[in-house]
């Protein structure tokens, strides 16, 4: 479906507004709350798993250069001490199995409070399934997202080591035009890989029924938001120096005003797809009166 300018307009208008009644600056912060004690286990689980396929350190130093690049030096090398201090734990079994219990707890919490903050978006009413399958299901759902974030990492890691490795040889052999082309593609890849995950987020963790068709446009505007974004507060935190302010709780604080600003883009985006959704697609129905 073709949707016009003008139509195009109607929608943005529409998605700020909503985005704005819901208060996402509140929703946010409960994000960045839970963000803050599910890091450190993300991170963990996410290194471990992708451990299987690909060199951890490899994982690890790609991660901390990421951190690097938006929050600074710093905060990449805080984030490097809590690993450092999780892989040298010398634990008895009981000890180790209680570690990973709490490390999956932990790393699904993020994931169950965003669950939470969709439903709240859509307006999808919470949920009558209560109890203790209701919570193992929205475990292993927010458990399965952990693991796609590291696959989808993984697939990253892979094709920026082939394209970068290509880039390399390119530069002797080509002309100047074709690497362009390559670092063109090499912007693309983790736009793609991010608007599926945005994608995987909107259709699986909501207690909603939404068409695939619907979720597609809404996540690739999300993903395009977000690496915006992200490019954005790299360049303020670099020259705003926030960091410095809080003095020895420099490095938390600029994770939760990363993760809080990276919340209200992808708000926008959950409200986006809604707007569009509910405007031009198929609409949103809850679990609770879908069967499908």
């Amino acid at each position: 479906m073709k949707i016009s300018l003008k139509k195009t307009q109607e929608i943005i208008v529409e998605t700020y507004k909503q985005w704005n009644k819901n208060d996402p600056f509140q929703m946010s912060a409960a994000i960045s709350y839970y963000a803050l004690f599910s890091f450190p286990a993300l991170l963990i689980i996410i290194i471990h798993s992708i451990g299987f396929f690909y060199s951890e350190s490899q994982v690890k130093t790609k991660i901390i250069n990421e951190i690097a690049s938006i929050l600074g030096r710093e905060t990449a090398v805080f984030v490097e001490n809590i690993l450092e201090n999780s892989y040298n734990l010398e634990q008895s079994k009981i000890a180790l199995i209680i570690g990973v219990i709490t490390l999956l707890y932990g790393a699904t919490g993020l994931f169950i409070a965003l669950q939470k903050a969709l439903n709240k978006i859509w307006g999808v009413p919470e949920s009558t399934k209560r109890g203790f399958f209701k919570l193992i299901k929205d475990r292993l759902f927010s458990l399965s997202l952990v693991l796609i974030i590291g696959f989808l990492l993984l697939t990253s890691l892979i094709l920026t080591s082939v394209i970068n490795a290509l880039t390399d040889w390119i530069r002797t052999v080509f002309p100047e035009f074709i690497l362009l082309i390559f670092q063109i593609v090499n912007f693309v890849i983790p736009l793609l890989l991010i608007t599926v995950l945005f994608a995987l987020i909107f259709k699986i963790l909501p207690d909603a029924v939404i068409k695939w068709t619907d979720v597609w446009l809404g996540s690739f505007v999300t993903s395009l938001l977000f690496s915006i974004g992200k490019q954005a507060l790299g360049i303020y935190f670099a020259k705003a120096n926030p960091e410095s302010t809080f003095g020895a709780a420099g490095s938390v604080i600029l994770i939760l005003l990363w993760v809080s600003y990276s919340s209200l883009i992808l708000f926008f985006g959950a409200e986006f797809t809604k707007v569009y959704a509910l405007k031009y697609g198929d609409g949103i129905l809850s679990n609770n009166t879908s069967k499908s």
